[in-house]
């Protein structure tokens, strides 16, 4: 972070290392895009609680759906945009997959059952890509797995996680589409750990914006807790498909 404008309170935040000397409207833009980042996080975070609570299929939960996907959008849109210029390129592939997962979650259920079009081909080599990028930047680290000041290690499991995603959208392709539990089961796995991403940044690496009597391990209990319920509905999922299909069978 670089010093506080002039006309700034001290500590002000920004999400760029702008100049003092730069011209006021570049500080604000600078101050815009960290409060739009955050900003997008936040109403992330609690919608997406709100409809993993929420009743499937009613007005809450659809509407709170719709929110989720724009904020998160927007928060991982402007994270891997703006990462490069923090030199934070890991943060840049975070915020990449994270924007695919909603993107494709969200155009599972919007596309009819048993059917593609451009955007799965798209998302599919976007997928490539960023596996790709991801690759490429922990060559660039080196044995200290370092690259400027940002460890790569987390990339792994990031990078594990899209190449599976990768390897579902081209199956997908092949079939002309997806349908039934599958269908479901795709749309929640990857708003879920999208969902995941946005509750641990802003739980466990945004604790500095929580209250100080706040600040405790029990943060992991929200955090991680996208992850408990990807679980549990894909269960469910996957478990009521099952009956469905046996009972057709008889």
């Amino acid at each position: 972070m670089g010093a506080p404008p002039a006309g700034k309170e001290p500590g002000a935040m920004t999400i760029l290392h702008v100049d003092p000397s730069a011209p006021e409207w570049i500080r604000d833009t600078a101050t815009a895009v960290l409060y739009l980042h955050i900003g997008g996080g936040i109403v992330g975070v609690i919608c997406g609680y709100t409809a993993i609570l929420a009743r499937k299929g009613e007005r809450l939960h659809r509407a709170a759906g719709n929110v989720f996907f724009a904020a998160m959008l927007v928060m991982s849109g402007v994270g891997a945009a703006v990462a490069p210029l923090i030199r934070h390129p890991g943060s840049m592939v975070g915020g990449l997959i994270t924007f695919y997962l909603v993107a494709t979650a969200w155009a599972t259920v919007k596309r009819g059952e048993g059917r593609i079009g451009r955007f799965e081909r798209v998302a599919f080599a976007g997928a490539l890509g960023i596996i790709a990028l991801g690759i490429a930047l922990l060559l660039a680290a080196g044995p200290r797995g370092v690259l400027g000041d940002e460890p790569m290690a987390p990339l792994y499991p990031f990078l594990f996680v899209v190449a599976i995603a990768a390897v579902s959208d081209f199956r997908m392709i092949l079939r002309g589409g997806i349908a039934g539990a599958a269908r479901i089961a795709r749309h929640l796995w990857r708003m879920c750990f999208a969902f995941f991403v946005a509750s641990a940044s802003f739980f466990l690496g945004q604790q500095k914006m929580l209250p100080a009597a706040l600040h405790g391990p029990w943060l992991f209990v929200p955090a991680l807790a996208p992850l408990v319920f990807m679980i549990f509905w894909l269960i469910r999922v996957r478990w009521t498909g099952r009956k469905q299909a046996l009972q057709g069978a008889h």
